[in-house]
């Protein structure tokens, strides 16, 4: 039987952790960034073929990074410890993406400000993600309700209004994605946001608007006149 093929049977000038060191970390295919992060293979299997299984069976980053522990550690030479390390790099990196500009309250009326601030959230998810805005006099907070389709049963009035309450919220704001890329709302989103709109009003805090955000464009239920 052959050996694997191993990091140590690079020159050491081409090994990835030496090329990031000297050449930065954006000089690295996405195969080099694996096998640095995983750091060593198993018994048999070099860190250079078990990131290149890890690539050829999810296909891109990005499908990477949405994988679940489970189908991550199904890979042989992914077990439960390097499965979680490939998570929560993958979630750092999602973190420092979306962290928000430094909007004031005011600047939230626009939905393009909205957008701007939601958007790098919400795009990429594979399921819808339901999101709220709370606005109080002091500053603004967005927080996840629910994931999964979207209605009734799932998004419920008092799920959402519990951050806005918990909050002190004068006014919120609704955000929620469209997978599919079509931002125009479902009979499912309409009559959601009619109740999520009534029950505003019985807790005296005011729907600013509802968004629904896709990855290259988003619909206002406010300037549609829906709300």
């Amino acid at each position: 039987m052959s050996k694997s093929f191993t990091i140590h049977d690079l020159p050491v000038d081409e090994r990835p952790r030496e090329r990031l060191v000297k050449f930065g970390e954006q000089a690295l295919s996405a195969q080099e960034l694996l096998q640095v992060i995983l750091g060593r293979g198993i018994a048999g299997e070099s860190v250079v073929v078990t990131a290149q299984k890890l690539l050829s069976q999810f296909g891109s980053l990005q499908k990477l990074a949405e994988a679940s522990i489970e189908e991550l550690s199904s890979i042989k030479g992914i077990g439960l410890a390097k499965a979680t390390q490939i998570k929560a790099v993958f979630e750092i990196g999602r973190r420092i993406s979306t962290q928000a500009p430094p909007y004031k309250n005011k600047e939230l009326t626009d939905p393009k400000k909205v957008y701007q601030l939601i958007k790098s959230k919400l795009k990429d998810y594979q399921k819808e993600h339901f999101y709220i805005i709370v606005l109080n006099s002091r500053n603004h907070s967005v927080a996840e309700v629910s994931v999964g389709s979207l209605n009734a049963s799932i998004v419920h009035p008092r799920e959402v209004f519990a951050e806005a309450i918990k909050n002190k919220a004068a006014s919120v704001i609704f955000v929620h994605n469209h997978p599919s890329g079509d931002p125009e709302p479902s009979e499912g989103d309409l009559l959601t946001t009619k109740r999520l709109v009534e029950a505003g009003k019985i807790l005296e805090i005011e729907v600013v608007d509802h968004i629904i955000v896709t990855r290259n464009s988003f619909l206002s239920f406010k300037e549609r006149k829906l709300l």
